[in-house]
């Protein structure tokens, strides 16, 4: 058994299934980006507001966080593969009610069908099954699988763009839940096979594992600042991704140049994520999210200031340069600090808390815009998360280094 294990770890194998799984999150987690895309159209037919498609858009996100919670417990029980079919289904489901032209449509479509019942079966069970199948690259391997989200942003907004325009985004949503169910389904039935079984802690290891501290503290005490801080660095996070097109069309960009201006940002984050993983291996999770955090900082602090196309580009290429690394930093931590029978609980939970987060994020900044009729406010108060997120993160940081000094004395 050991050796079964010993040879399926980090394989050529485990790779394969780490592609598969990214490719099958590249599109499921395109659903939400129709919304995104179509959000000043979407906004005209419901009535006028942004905060109307922000707050689909928002409860997407915020579905697939909680339904995380069920579904990576529900995957432990049934199998990753199962649960990732059911997904495909209900976003075919969500993104059919969505198209029916009501807000309540749209609210339920998103929140329930597309997020929590959706998604949520795809998002947190693939982040859990692929850690199993890694230890010496498993920042890189979450680099990867994180990478999905944003190998949709780069290939779906521009092809989104030009559907709306041509059919609207009603049909353009019906449409792609087909495309979903299509090709996600027989993904998860070749590829989703069942991990490496890790041995299991005895009674007496299980007992020594809730005794001991984490960083000199309390376990939850240490999970709870790290879950604060997901959500803290990605309700910035999310306010550009979501309102960088409308933004656009505020400066008098064509929606074709806004929707290309994104793509730029979500493959300059997926491109420098692989980098971000293999920093991350050698440097450590903690660390990690230091300077991603600061390097989010800065990018935001250019997305206050720029009021032009040329340079509008330039900072959402560095945004997505810079925040990449974050959310895959984050699961890596926990995988380094805590047990890995309590990963089915934990990495689901900071899944939770990040997409909250965004969740937040995308939606506060469709309510200042709102309320201001610019983003400048919005973007400043992102801003004001972020760097509340850095001391969060530089604290954790100083208790590692000092529970790593208690540790060299002793």
């Amino acid at each position: 058994m050991g050796l079964e294990l010993e040879d399926r770890i980090d394989s050529r194998e485990a790779w394969l299934i780490t592609v598969a799984s990214t490719i099958i999150a590249s599109i499921a987690l395109g659903a939400p980006y129709i919304v995104i895309v179509a959000l000043k159209s979407v906004a005209t037919d419901l009535g006028g507001y942004r905060s109307v498609p922000s707050a689909a858009a928002s409860l997407a996100m915020l579905g697939t966080g909680i339904g995380g919670l069920g579904m990576g417990w529900l995957a432990e029980r049934a199998g990753v593969r199962c649960v990732v079919i059911f997904g495909a289904l209900m976003v075919c489901a969500g993104l059919a009610l969505s198209s029916g032209g009501e807000v309540w449509q749209l609210y339920v479509g998103h929140g329930l069908l597309v997020g929590l019942l959706g998604n949520a079966a795809i998002h947190a069970p693939l982040y859990v099954y692929v850690t199993r199948w890694f230890e010496r690259r498993r920042g890189t391997a979450l680099a990867l699988i994180a990478s999905g989200q944003y190998m949709a942003g780069a290939c779906w907004p521009p092809l989104f763009e030009r559907a709306v325009a041509a059919y609207g985004w009603r049909a353009t949503m019906a449409a792609f839940g087909l495309v979903v169910a299509t090709l996600v389904v027989p993904l998860a039935v070749l590829f989703l096979r069942p991990p490496p079984e890790a041995p299991k802690a005895t009674g007496l290891a299980q007992s020594e594992q809730r005794a001991r501290k984490v960083l000199g503290q309390q376990p939850n005490v240490v999970f709870a600042m790290l879950a604060g801080a997901a959500f803290l660095c990605c309700v910035p996070m999310s306010m550009p991704s979501s309102h960088l097109i409308a933004l656009c069309g505020d400066l008098g960009v064509a929606p074709t140049r806004g929707a290309a201006m994104l793509t730029v940002l979500l493959a300059c984050a997926f491109i420098s994520r692989q980098l971000w993983g293999w920093i991350s291996d050698r440097i450590g999770g903690l660390t990690t999210l230091l300077v991603g955090s600061l390097a989010q900082a800065a990018a935001m602090t250019g997305f206050i200031v720029t009021q032009d196309e040329m340079g509008l580009l330039v900072v959402a290429a560095a945004f997505g340069l810079g925040f990449s690394g974050l959310i895959p930093a984050y699961i890596l931590t926990a995988r380094q600090l805590f047990p890995a029978h309590e990963a089915s609980w934990r990495i689901p939970t900071l899944l939770l808390t990040g997409m909250s987060g965004m969740a937040a994020g995308s939606w506060l900044a469709g309510v200042l815009y709102d309320y201001f009729g610019f983003y400048a406010p919005a973007f400043a108060t992102g801003l004001a998360f972020n760097l509340v997120n850095a001391a969060i993160v530089a604290a954790l940081l100083l208790l590692w280094r000092q529970s790593a000094s208690r540790v060299a004395l002793t």
